[in-house]
């Protein structure tokens, strides 16, 4: 049995517990997750996977 763990869902569910906590945090939460996102799609590391 194998697990597959990607960065985008991880990141999407941390941010979501982190807004959920401290609502406040939502501008920087997004701004991260959008530049994380961006960075990612540039550099082509979408594919990657941890097993």
């Amino acid at each position: 049995m194998s697990v597959h763990l990607s960065i985008v869902p991880l990141a999407s569910l941390i941010a979501g517990i982190l807004i959920l906590l401290m609502p406040r945090l939502l501008n920087y939460i997004v701004a991260l997750y959008l530049i994380a996102i961006g960075l990612i799609g540039l550099f082509g590391m979408g594919n990657i996977r941890f097993h």
